[in-house]
């Protein structure tokens, strides 16, 4: 009974120490350039970036615990996103959120989302910096707040910028050899250039090897036809062909190939359709197109129920970025993580120390509280927008 009694005294006590709300006291908005290694990023319809423009947020606290999140648009001619409206939309919303619990995560978003309508990629980096604090303040990586870590690493995926055929070919045996084993093929140019891109890569590859041709919504109906029947025969995955998801739906009609949906999954309602309508294999869950880490895992986990396959990502990133996406792969049951990325070994400048890294294709997220990183405040300057 004396045990009992000390149990419940030192319960009482923790319960006591909690009933005071964390809050809110400051925000800080920096704003980085990306630079990639390989010089550009390009994708369908002439689209490239030579640096992308990244956001990122420093979230302060009366406990003296800070977190910290990030976004990065890819271009402002991707997605509805763009990097300034980031900062903006950031700029709008955080006086809405000082003096707000930023462990409450379910009233933290319903707030947000009373604040500003729509734009949940604004929201992203604030409800990723929440729980980088969640995790510090509870002495837990989010990776097991996230539902816990599948085994010791997860897959991940390469992306090739559109080029002529051969040269892709050649990017495809470089990354091999560095170890990846599934590709992302950025094809929705010309039909018959992205036939001989498709075979000129799969030949490169092992059986055992994923192919997938991204065609980022640039084909047209008859195109993506064409497409799908001039590599019937190649073992090859077919993302997101057309803009709309009926578009896309068609063309899944007309192919035995495994069917990837992206651009057009934003939301659970999406999901849900397409389940029905068993419009796609796999889905590909950008985290700031959800509006954070929160969102984006109660997608994830509806998939897992489902039973649909997901590629874990983000828009783009760097360090800080990578390692959400780290937290909610790795939390992810393997059998349904189709792939995942490691954006910050795609760009020249690091932001943050302890950010995961790749290692023969794979990657882990990481075992100390919070998302893990430590921003280097040197290469993030001063701040360009400061809330209090």
């Amino acid at each position: 009974m004396a045990s009992l009694n000390r149990s419940r005294t030192k319960l009482s006590g923790a319960v006591k120490l909690r009933r005071r709300a964390m809050k809110i006291t400051a925000m800080n908005i920096y704003q980085v350039d990306l630079p990639l290694h390989e010089g550009s990023y390009k994708w369908s319809g002439g689209k490239s970036v030579d640096v992308f423009d990244s956001t990122v947020l420093e979230v302060q606290t009366d406990e003296g615990i800070t977190g910290y999140g990030e976004v990065c648009p890819l271009g402002p001619f991707y997605l509805p996103a763009y990097a300034a409206g980031a900062r903006a939309g950031i700029q709008e919303l955080g006086p809405h959120l000082i003096g707000q619990d930023p462990t409450r995560l379910g009233p933290l978003n319903d707030l947000m989302d009373r604040a500003l309508k729509g734009h949940a990629y604004v929201k992203s980096a604030i409800d990723m910096a929440c729980w980088d604090l969640l995790g510090k303040l509870t002495l837990q990586p989010v990776c097991e707040l996230l539902g816990g870590r599948y085994g010791d690493d997860f897959v991940l995926y390469r992306a090739i910028s559109q080029q002529p055929p051969a040269e892709m070919a050649a990017s495809v045996k470089q990354y091999h050899d560095e170890g990846y084993r599934r590709f992302q093929l950025k094809v929705g140019g010309n039909p018959d250039e992205d036939i001989e891109r498709i075979h000129a890569a799969r030949e490169i590859l092992e059986p055992t090897d994923k192919l997938v041709a991204d065609a980022n919504t640039g084909w047209t109906i008859h195109e993506a036809a064409r497409v799908v029947r001039g590599v019937r025969d190649v073992d090859v995955y077919i993302e997101q062909p057309c803009a709309s998801y009926e578009e896309c739906l068609s063309i899944r009609r007309r192919t035995d190939h495994p069917f990837v949906l992206d651009e057009v999954i934003d939301g659970v309602d999406v999901l849900v359709r397409g389940c029905a309508d068993l419009a796609m294999d796999v889905v590909n869950i950008k985290i700031s197109k959800f509006g954070g880490l929160t969102r984006a895992a109660l997608a994830r986990d509806l998939c897992s129920q489902l039973g649909i396959a997901m590629t874990i990502e983000d828009s783009w990133g760097g360090d800080i970025t990578t390692a959400a996406i780290a937290v909610l792969a790795h939390s992810t049951p393997p059998k349904l993580l189709f792939s995942s990325t490691d954006f910050n070994s795609y760009v020249t400048v690091s932001t943050a120390e302890g950010a995961p890294q790749r290692v023969n294709g794979r990657m882990s997220a990481s075992s100390t509280p919070g998302l893990g990183i430590e921003p280097r405040m040197k290469v993030l300057g001063g701040p360009v927008i400061t809330i209090e």
